[in-house]
């Protein structure tokens, strides 16, 4: 592993920050707002995981990393989950255009510290940072209610779908994100056999999509 570069003095005292973000206007707008404020600091920005990932095993990792969802290649999501696994003490704030609460609940699940909408203001997300490093939870308040109703939504009283014990796995390979034909590997299934039993999971939860029967998986702990 090469050996990192030590940090110049103006900055080793400064919170460390990297973004992965692949709209570059958008990626340096918010690298020149970091390093605008006193105290933090953003020396790397990348437009994908994979290169993000490449230069935290070569490097000291940083305090916080500000990651988009929608990326070329490994998804915002999956990077948090390796971000976690390489570097436990780095904390990481989405920063996306989608509020929808599966990629909330997933990018929580994988490890993220803070979730921000790219519409939110400078302040809003410099004193995110701040949030972060000091062991709380960068939200906007639209998201925070998001959260908030999901989790309470835990609680409620599992329901008997009559799901066969083939429907409930097809189902978890669907929560866990994999595509039909990945799910028709993974159970030595033809594609035809798993749309069949896409329609039936459909039917019996009621729901019309697959956002919809992920939702309410998790909502009612079905899997």
């Amino acid at each position: 592993m090469n050996e990192p570069s030590a940090a110049s003095p103006s900055h080793q005292e400064a919170v460390t920050v990297w973004i992965i973000e692949d709209n570059e206007d958008y990626r340096l707008t918010v690298q020149d707002m970091i390093n605008s404020r006193e105290g933090l600091h953003c020396a790397e920005a990348f437009a994908q995981c994979e290169e993000a990932l490449a230069a935290l095993n070569r490097s000291f990792a940083p305090d916080v990393f500000l990651v988009d969802i929608g990326l070329p290649g490994m998804s915002g999501i999956e990077g948090v989950r390796q971000i976690k696994a390489i570097a436990p003490h780095t904390q990481v704030i989405m920063l996306t255009i989608h509020e929808d609460n599966d990629r909330i609940f997933k990018a929580i699940c994988a490890g993220a510290s803070g979730y921000l909408l790219k519409a939110s203001s400078r302040d809003v997300i410099l004193d995110a940072i701040a949030q972060v490093r000091e062991g709380g939870a960068a939200m906007n308040p639209k998201v925070a209610r998001r959260v908030l109703n999901m989790f309470s939504q835990f609680n409620a009283p599992r329901w008997d779908y009559e799901l066969t014990e083939r429907e409930r796995e097809v189902l978890k390979e669907l929560v866990d994100g994999h595509s039909k034909q990945e799910i028709a590997d993974a159970l030595c299934l033809s594609p035809h056999t798993i749309d069949s039993h896409i329609r039936h999971i459909y039917e019996k939860l009621h729901v019309h999509s697959r956002a919809e029967a992920i939702a309410k998986a998790y909502r009612e702990r079905l899997t």
